[in-house]
């Protein structure tokens, strides 16, 4: 029977009979993802210093990826990695726009940076961009005292990590 599911991470609904594996919008584990209407769901949060800190630094690494990422989708010398990329940058910037409702913001900024032709040098900035904002959010879960900002983080380590683990098997 279809039933409503909701993420609790990004919040975006999805239909179907299960939950997903993954939220195909953040990539959030099926952990996450309930019925609508048990799913408990909110941005509004009081952030302190340290944790505005850390979400505005959350915000620019996603900005960054996404951008990074939509870049190689274009330019890149192999198809499977054009759709990987494409795929990446859709999740990424759906990170940006959960940071960017935590921090009540009307837009998301724009990123811009470069990306390169060969697959193989694309896969590797993936890898070294996934590895730093993995390590970046683990450290920015322990320092929070917000339980639902602290939930956040810890979920997109684990997305972030499955992001890793693509380009290490691609690099193989």
């Amino acid at each position: 029977m279809v039933k409503l599911w909701r993420c609790e991470i990004c919040g975006d609904p999805y239909i179907g009979d299960t939950p997903p594996d993954n939220c195909p919008f953040c990539g959030a584990h099926k952990k996450y993802i309930k019925t609508a209407k048990n799913a408990e769901v909110s941005f509004r949060v009081d952030l302190s210093a340290k944790d505005k800190a850390n979400v505005e630094h959350a915000l620019q690494v996603e900005v960054s990826n996404s951008a990074f990422y939509f870049c190689a989708a274009n330019k890149t010398d192999d198809a499977e990695g054009k759709l990987l990329f494409k795929a990446l940058g859709k999740v990424e910037a759906e990170h940006a726009a959960i940071w960017k409702k935590i921090l009540r913001l009307t837009e998301i900024p724009k990123g811009n940076d470069p990306c390169h032709v060969s697959n193989k040098e694309n896969l590797e900035d993936s890898h070294a961009r996934e590895s730093k904002a993995i390590n970046f959010y683990k450290q920015a879960a322990a320092e929070s005292q917000n339980a639902r900002v602290k939930q956040i983080f810890e979920a997109l380590v684990e997305v972030e990590t499955d992001h890793l683990h693509l380009s290490e098997e691609r690099l193989k």
